[in-house]
């Protein structure tokens, strides 16, 4: 019978003999990385990922090989859409014992490093995507070596990941046959940015709805934003100057709609009188501007929850498959939208 082959924790010369540089230069890559040249600190981390280095201070996990830690990549920590999705994740991963890092995305060169520098030294167990790209960049192969991964709310079929969404596309779709319904034939779009899938969806779904209804796609009924509320404000204005203005606007996110519900205002137009906004979300805020806005209710929490118990399962050593799990949403018709005005 072969003894038990004893695990030896990887070391400091084994990076340095893989990365052929001294223990020194090695020390320095990762603990001082602003004191070597970049080819010398990507050489090094490469070494260290290759020959499985944990830093004597990150040892105390190094039986179990965890953490305890999962990283949450968040595309923009100041959009309140993603708190109830974060909060989700939260009590899930604080019901199993994991602590929650929060990654946030809007200033992407300066946090890349710290991202790759939790991987490389293992500090973080698994990782939550809600947005639909990695927060650096790693190829096919490079993708394999990376903790377990789980993306929520976005959908990204190239990175082959076990995801958590809503059909974006059957939503917006649904948002812009209600306006429809209600007799407005000059509905607009304030759209997200074009990069993101989700927005891509959420486009086709209304260009969809006003085919279906056989209305006209206008392109210069598309405002394009951020998903800021000054976004929002900047395309209603865009949308009004028009010569022929909408009656009604479907907005990709509930921030947006209130940005240009405000923005109406200012320029003396009554909602939903004289225009209809309909947004996409249901954050809290929505339920209590004035007049109260109509928008897709998205199960946030959920998705949350749903991605976290995904990430779970994968961090128990089950094979989670790639591709999407669809939850719920639902059109929360309030205040900002009525039946269009009879032409006098």
């Amino acid at each position: 019978m072969n003894p038990k082959k004893q695990v030896v924790a990887a070391t400091m010369k084994d990076v340095a003999e893989r990365a052929n540089v001294s223990t020194a230069t090695v020390s320095r890559a990762l603990m001082n990385p602003e004191k070597v040249s970049q080819a010398t600190r990507n050489k090094v981390e490469q070494a260290a990922i290759d020959v499985g280095y944990l830093p004597g201070s990150l040892n105390r996990n190094l039986k179990r090989n965890e953490s305890r830690t999962i990283l949450v990549i968040v595309p923009d920590i100041c959009d309140p859409f993603f708190s109830e999705i974060i909060r989700g994740i939260e009590i899930t991963a604080a019901d199993q014992g994991y602590l929650v890092l929060i990654g946030d995305c809007a200033h992407q060169n300066q946090q890349e490093k710290t991202f790759i520098d939790l991987i490389i030294t293992k500090q973080i167990d698994g990782m939550l995507l809600l947005g639909s790209r990695l927060p650096f960049d790693a190829s096919k192969e490079e993708q394999r070596n990376l903790p377990p991964m789980v993306m929520a709310n976005e959908f990204a079929p190239e990175l082959e990941l076990p995801t958590v969404h809503i059909d974006n596309l059957t939503a917006a779709f649904n948002a812009v046959n209600y306006l429809h319904e209600l007799g407005h034939d000059q509905i607009a779009c304030i759209a997200g940015p074009e990069e993101m899938p989700l927005c891509h969806y959420r486009l086709q779904g209304y260009v969809q709805a006003l085919r279906r209804s056989g209305m006209q796609v206008d392109p210069h009924y598309i405002a394009r934003g951020d998903f800021t509320f000054n976004a929002g404000a900047q395309a209603l204005d865009q949308l009004l100057n028009l010569p022929n203005p909408p009656t009604a606007i479907f907005c990709h996110s509930d921030v947006m709609a209130l940005g240009a519900l405000s923005q109406a205002k200012r320029r003396g137009y009554r909602v939903p009188e004289d225009l209809s906004i309909v947004g996409f979300d249901n954050i809290a805020l929505a339920e209590f501007c004035d007049p109260p806005l109509t928008t897709i209710s998205q199960p946030r929490f959920e998705i949350g929850r749903e991605a976290m118990l995904l990430l779970l399962d994968q961090l128990q050593g089950q094979v989670v498959s790639s591709g999407s799990r669809l939850l719920d949403c639902e059109l929360k018709v309030r205040g900002s939208t009525r039946a269009r005005k009879a032409a006098k």
